[in-house]
């Protein structure tokens, strides 16, 4: 859904909303590319390890290498996004994964590709992700002023899912018709494209930083920042447990479920997708509806995420599964663009991508180890109890939080009351931004 455009007093209609400037647009084109992608790509990944001869905790194994080195690697990223250019931090990422990328479709397509080398282009993949997504979150969250964050992160949200939607349903028809190579090519095309996108990004409107005390102190300051918000580290924590669940039940015992019991890759990618159409709907709603308690709101929106591990449990058939995708991933939207609109009501702009790393780092951390144990877990209690042991553990670190009182109490700020003005230039986005506040929020 895109608003409609509007007439200006000195030139033709607009074909975009005034807040939607030429960074966020940038931003938003080069992450539906991206998205289009790597939504195949994940899919892929799993089956050329099954095309292989490996098995699931095989699978596990490739998964937990992409993820390692973000929980490696991210709070430095972090940490560099905020004191480098974020624009060319986010380039060298694309370039690392369009190379790994490349490298892991070459080795499928022409040869027998043996699990090491399988888990070490994974690797590099996730090296880049670690270095790109504070980056990225920092980015994003400085192109928009205050008063539209919520629209902005929800359209923003809206398009880069929508894509999903592509990628997943057209990966996993392709790899059922070609074989997960070529997926793989097409996702390091795509990182290629993106890459060139994102270096036309401009960081003139970033106040230059201080000198200050190096790396680890940048570090020590961005804790502070996490250490003294309650609400942050409470639901960080959280989806340090939320995310390894359901990274493990979507990378492992998705696909095994799909092959033994749903007739093959391409329903697996169609349930995705459905999750895919969900977060788009919920991303519809999100545009029009801004919740007073902002975290409230957004942790009931987590209960959700529990009925996929449950639904591949009983297992449900495709429609079923498809259905709870869809809830999950509208439920999550709404979580999603509510964290965003906090962070970037709360957080200090120089400090975005150092608190984002913190962020994705707690999120992340438990993950390898979580796709690892897959396999295992799979072995000795079955993979339909470890899937309902998934569902319980969201559930369970989802009402944790609520007893949290900043999360229940934290609302959101109106916006900041402007000046009269004497008449001038339209103002950009950036520049609207550096006159209100400056405040930003993280991207999931």
């Amino acid at each position: 859904m895109s608003p409609s455009p509007t007439a200006t007093p000195h030139g033709p209609p607009r074909r975009r909303p005034a807040w939607a400037g030429r960074n966020y647009s940038l931003l938003t084109g080069a992450a539906v590319i991206t998205n289009l992608g790597s939504h195949g790509a994940l899919i892929a990944a799993a089956f050329a390890v099954l095309e292989a001869g490996g098995s699931g905790g095989d699978v596990g194994l490739v998964a937990a290498a992409r993820t390692l080195p973000l929980v490696l690697f991210l709070l430095v990223g972090g940490a560099l996004a905020d004191r480098l250019p974020r624009h060319r931090v986010m380039v060298a990422a694309n370039a690392l994964n369009c190379l790994s990328q490349a490298a892991f479709a070459v080795l499928v397509l022409t040869g027998d590709p043996q699990l090491w080398q399988m888990m070490l282009l994974t690797a590099l993949c996730g090296t880049g992700t670690a270095f790109f997504n504070p980056a990225a979150e920092g980015m994003l969250l400085s192109s928009v002023s205050g008063e539209h964050s919520n629209r902005a992160f929800a359209l923003f949200r809206m398009a880069m899912n929508g894509a999903g939607i592509g990628g997943a349903a057209l990966g996993g028809a392709l790899i059922a018709a070609i074989g997960p190579g070529w997926v793989l090519a097409v996702d390091a095309a795509a990182f290629a494209l993106a890459g060139i996108l994102r270096a036309f990004l401009d960081v003139g409107h970033v106040a230059e930083r201080a000198p200050g005390g190096g790396l680890l102190a940048d570090l020590r300051e961005g804790w502070v920042e996490v250490r003294t918000r309650p609400w942050l580290w409470s639901i960080v924590l959280q989806f340090s447990v939320v995310v390894a669940v359901v990274g493990a039940a979507e990378a492992v015992y998705g696909p095994l479920v799909a092959r033994d019991r749903l007739g093959g890759p391409a329903p697996w990618g169609m349930a995705l997708a459905c999750f895919g159409a969900g977060t788009i709907a919920g991303a519809l709603l999100m545009m029009m509806w801004k919740p007073r308690r902002l975290l409230l709101v957004g942790t009931l929106c987590v209960f959700p995420l529990a009925l996929p591990s449950a639904g591949l449990a009983v297992p449900l058939p495709v429609w079923g599964l498809c259905a709870v995708m869809f809830v999950s991933g509208a439920a999550i939207e709404v979580f999603g663009v509510n964290w965003m609109t906090t962070m970037h009501q709360e957080i200090p702009e120089e400090k975005f991508s150092r608190v984002s790393a913190y962020d994705w780092f707690g999120s992340v951390s438990m993950l390898p180890l979580a796709t690892a144990l897959a396999g295992p877990a799979e072995t000795s209690f079955g993979r339909t109890t470890a899937l309902w042991g998934c569902a319980a553990l969201v559930v369970l670190g989802t009402a944790a939080v609520l007893f949290v009182p900043d999360v229940r109490r934290l609302t959101r700020k109106p916006p900041p009351v402007r000046s009269p003005a004497p008449a001038a230039p339209e103002a950009t986005p950036d520049t609207a931004r550096d006159a209100a506040h400056g405040s930003a929020a993280g991207v999931a």
